[in-house]
């Protein structure tokens, strides 16, 4: 039984078209699927197990560089002279973070405390917590600012008291001790005598309290409810909002808590998120695409306007009493001591600041901040931190360790905050967001190239199977074969004479 080409050409275009079909439907069902996915993935809930855990223990390592300003020149700026800076670092910290207290609530909100605690990687250092820098005193210099307006005896007695404990304007000590505290008669004093003053009442360090200690309790929607919120901060500390600055906008307690953000991210998209150690909430604009080992990603960068003033950038004017912009006035929630922060070596600020202090080098790659987000998901891949911490200091009458400074803000550290997604979470990452999507894509429009091709060739032979059919049926009834043609009867019809010329059809008898 021979074949039939035409049935089997038939088949073959509706198998191309059921694979055009499916082809198509994959282009519309497959984002459907992977974006489903994406929002049960992102929930907060501990059926989630691997991104529940990341939420939980954050397992990437994250560190925290340090680099000092040391001063070269402490007693010519006693004296007046611009202040001649070095940097020294990094010194470097391993930062383990872990949330503790969990509790869910059946509005779709879960609160936690986070738990932070450094370590120090003498590999990754430049040098350890014994090496000696000096440094402006801000329990003297900062004090002296504060009593600014106090009455001239409590000033003068202030100065006594710096002289008992021989505390001068600047100090010289390891590493070690400015990070994490000192022991300080003039700590014990103030302590007694002005309680609230300083923000601890033990050793006195610049990140003294920040090690062993949580950021407080935040309360963050799930997305449980909607996805949209998932990561945004309800509460911090039973606050909705804050009461540190001067406008409700100011006040406002925006984003999420810093470490995730919702899904399905565009470029038009910013980055709030709130900072406890910042006491506000800041907010990052995209800048550019980019990619971390073949996974896409955003970069979010701080704008111009983050640390601007209310001069150069109305809605930050209830951030002040402000000062040059691209500086941050923090006094509010550090106990009115005249802090300010900034980026390192004042990048993005008024020239101003730059020029004020001697050795300070601003560039975007090494002193500008940013995070990489995967847009997709919401999840961070790379992130850079970067901030400054500067100590407002002039000269105080009464007050006679400051004796001829110029008013001057000073930079005393600053310091990195970084991780990054590496080894066995990246590889899952690549996997599902990278090959996963790739493989559905290239098999999804791979099907309707199939489907096409099989239609068009199953179609040509269809059409070839036809026409020689057609052929065949033709010369089998004889058309267009001259061997077959019928004879003409010369004795009926139109006959002709052999000269050519046509007989009548009616014949005159008669004739």
């Amino acid at each position: 039984m021979g074949i039939n080409r035409a049935a089997v050409a038939v088949g073959f275009i509706v198998s191309g078209v059921l694979m055009v079909f499916f082809g198509t439907v994959l282009t519309f069902v497959w984002p459907i699927i992977i974006d489903d996915q994406v929002v049960k993935n992102t929930v907060i809930d501990p059926k989630n197990e691997m991104s529940y855990t990341m939420w939980k223990d954050v397992p990437v390592p994250f560190f925290m560089s340090v680099y000092f300003f040391n001063v070269l020149n402490p007693e010519e700026v006693l004296v007046g002279e611009k202040p001649m800076v070095e940097q020294r670092g990094p010194f470097v910290y391993r930062k383990r973070i872990q949330k503790d207290n969990i509790t869910f609530h059946a509005n779709g909100t879960v609160s936690y405390r986070e738990y932070r605690r450094f370590f120090f990687e003498p590999s990754m250092s430049s040098g350890n917590e014994s090496e000696v820098v000096t440094i402006p005193n801000m329990l003297v210099l900062g004090a002296a600012v504060m009593m600014e307006n106090a009455p001239f005896t409590l000033r003068l007695t202030m100065s006594a008291a710096f002289k008992v404990f021989k505390e001068g304007a600047f100090l010289t000590k390891p590493v070690g001790e400015l990070m994490w505290g000192y022991d300080s008669g003039l700590v014990d004093f103030l302590n007694s005598y002005l309680p609230g003053m300083l923000p601890s009442t033990g050793k006195f360090g610049l990140f003294a309290e920040f090690n062993n200690s949580n950021t407080g309790l935040f309360t963050i929607h799930t997305g449980q409810d909607d996805i949209r919120k998932v990561h945004k901060v309800d509460s911090w500390n039973g606050l909705t909002k804050l009461s540190n600055w001067n406008s409700p906008q100011c006040n406002m307690i925006n984003g999420t808590a810093g470490q995730m953000w919702p899904p399905f991210m565009t470029r038009e998209s910013t980055l709030p998120f709130y900072s406890p150690d910042a006491c506000r909430s800041l907010e990052l604009v995209y800048q550019r695409d980019g990619a971390m080992k073949g996974i896409p990603l955003y970069r979010y960068v701080a704008p111009k306007t983050l640390f601007a003033n209310g001069s150069d950038y109305p809605p930050n004017e209830g951030f002040c009493p402000c000062r040059q912009s691209g500086l941050l006035n923090v006094s509010s929630c550090r106990h009115n001591s005249p802090v300010f922060i900034s980026h390192p070596h004042f990048f993005n600020a008024d020239p101003v600041l730059l020029d004020s202090v001697q050795g300070l080098r601003p560039t975007e790659d090494e002193h500008g901040l940013f995070i990489d987000i995967h847009p997709l998901t919401g999840v961070p891949l790379n992130v850079s931190i970067r901030l400054q911490l500067n100590l407002y200091m002039k000269k105080v009458s009464g007050i006679t360790e400051t004796k001829k400074i110029s008013e001057v803000v000073m930079p005393m550290i600053w310091f990195e905050e970084s991780g990054y997604i590496d080894g066995p979470i990246l590889s899952t990452f690549h996997t599902n967001l990278v090959v996963l999507p790739t493989v559905m894509e290239a098999m999804q429009y791979g099907f309707i190239a199939l489907g096409l091709a099989t239609i068009l060739i199953a179609s040509l032979v269809h059409h070839r199977v036809k026409t020689a059919r057609s052929h065949s049926t033709m010369t089998f009834s004889g058309e267009d074969n001259p061997r077959r043609r019928p004879e003409v009867d010369p004795s009926c019809g139109n006959k002709s004479t052999r000269t050519g010329q046509r007989e009548p059809l009616l014949k005159d008898d008669t004739a």
